[in-house]
């Protein structure tokens, strides 16, 4: 939205969000589809408080990540960028970058999130995940600190975690321990702005952290269920690393149970915003880095699991939730099409702050409050390292460079992305339509330094280094 239209909308905004500085709380999750809650039409799996979330805001049905794993997104997030301008392509590998004598901050050069929030008079605490690098000690904006030492989750009991510039052993189950010290940041700063980072390392549904068994309140309620909402389809070819995981009950009860976990410190956080008045005057955002297959469409995990990485919605789908109570609309589900890369615009939008430079991310609070998105282009972008695709309301049109095929979907017609339709001859008229909207875009706003398909370097290793002829090492760029 150009910066004329925006002060047309401060106009609708209420009093309260135009003369004071409320509160945020970002609540992120890790690996989550939207398809696993109730208020996103999830029969099986319990998650009432974030329910109740989505009863006193807004609810976007369909919100989509930028990219297929965690750094990525998470960069996109805090500075509203696409990959081929901040240059974290992949997710950083262990150490690298997080820790040891190679750590380094990879958004160190931008203006981020909490760094516009903090000079604009804000407190900014962390607690979670972090894998941005640069993990011992709070990185610009932050004073309040607990985070892991790397980004994978191995399980969720007896971990490592990052305080006061240490890393111990921590035997509190981390999804608990990352909600009481969301609590206690809340309370040690009720008296003035703040902005809190809550960044759950679950449900993420992967690896060794869904073999260890279930152990926390909601592991007795899923010991027996089916859970039907997880398909038990037949593996796709594609399906490179949890084939094995298509007919596999206990992984899924596992999800499921840390999917309630988290509503469970949803609960308490809005609990405390209640308990010290706090809740109407604070803006509650709820959405996932980027989301995972349950069985869907014969895959289990995120594009980075699959030969050739791909873009299909089941990585693409996040759940975003924004609820300011008694100033944005209630109960509203807004059916545009968003990504990633507008939810730090729109935040800072929404609080009159200036929006990130050279963002390609859009303002959606007139969404907010029930108004419609005046010109709004319902389109979304995606790039993973090789793999760059275009989503419409009805079409995905997936790209790549030094390796096929290309891909092209019929969305109204074929939601699983099942059938390519990119080789018949009369849908190519708008495979080359896509196709040019999406040339046009990296065009106008990728970084030749972190452009990969122009030459350009990644902070991250990279799964697709020797596609690209060289293999691109996990470090600092120039």
């Amino acid at each position: 939205m150009h910066r004329r239209t925006f002060l047309g909308t401060l106009a609708v905004l209420p009093i309260a969000a135009q003369t004071s500085k409320p509160n945020i709380v970002l609540i992120l999750t890790d690996n989550h589809g939207p398809w696993t809650l109730g208020c996103y039409g999830n029969p099986d799996i319990r998650t009432p408080h974030i329910d109740r979330l989505a009863r006193e805001g807004v609810l976007f049905e369909r919100a989509f990540s930028n990219n297929a794993v965690c750094s990525p997104t998470r960069a996109s997030l805090l500075t509203g960028l696409m990959p081929s301008q901040h240059g974290v392509h992949r997710y950083l590998g262990a150490n690298g970058a997080q820790i040891g004598p190679r750590s380094y901050y990879t958004l160190a050069e931008f203006q981020t999130l909490p760094s516009t929030l903090t000079q604009a008079g804000y407190t900014a605490g962390l607690t979670g995940k972090w894998h941005l690098g640069g993990n011992l000690h709070p990185q610009p904006g932050f004073t309040h600190w607990i985070t892991m030492p790397h980004g994978h989750t191995q399980g969720f009991y007896n971990q490592q975690v990052i305080e006061h510039g240490k890393i111990r052993t921590e035997p509190t189950y981390l999804t608990d321990l990352w909600t009481n010290h969301a609590v206690r940041f809340i309370e040690q700063n009720k008296a003035k702005p703040f902005f809190l980072l809550l960044t759950y390392n679950g449900p993420y549904g992967l690896g060794t952290a869904m073999k260890e068994p279930s152990r926390n309140r909601h592991a007795a309620y899923y010991a027996d269920k089916e859970l039907p909402s997880m398909p038990r389809d037949a593996a796709h070819p594609w399906n490179h690393n949890y084939a094995a995981w298509m007919q596999d009950p206990a992984v899924r009860r596992k999800y499921a149970a840390e999917i309630s976990a988290i509503d469970d410190g949803v609960g308490k956080v809005l609990e405390t915003l209640e308990k010290h008045s706090l809740r109407d005057n604070t803006i509650v955002v709820f959405a996932g880095d980027q989301g995972l297959a349950g069985g869907h469409s014969g895959f289990w995990g995120m594009g980075d699991h699959t030969r050739p990485l791909t873009a299909f919605d089941w990585t693409m789908s996040i759940p975003l939730i924004v609820s300011h109570r008694n100033r944005t609309a209630a109960g509203i589900r807004s059916k545009n099409l968003v990504s990633t890369y507008d939810i730090a615009p729109s935040l800072l939008s929404y609080l009159n702050l200036p929006k990130p430079p050279n963002s390609p991310g859009r303002d959606f609070t007139p969404a907010l409050h029930a108004k419609p998105l005046d010109n709004w282009d319902d389109t979304v972008y995606f790039e993973f390292e090789n793999v760059r695709a275009i989503r419409t309301a009805e079409w995905k049109y997936i790209e790549r460079i030094h390796e096929g095929p290309n891909e092209l979907y019929h969305l109204a017609n074929d939601p699983g992305e099942r059938l390519n339709l990119i080789h018949h001859p009369q849908h190519a008229p708008t495979a080359a339509q896509l196709r040019a909207k999406l040339t046009a875009f990296f065009a106008r706003f990728a970084d030749p330094k972190y452009d990969l398909w122009k030459g350009g370097s990644s902070k991250s290793g990279l799964i697709t280094g020797k596609l690209f002829g060289r293999d691109i090492q996990e470090g600092k760029t120039q």
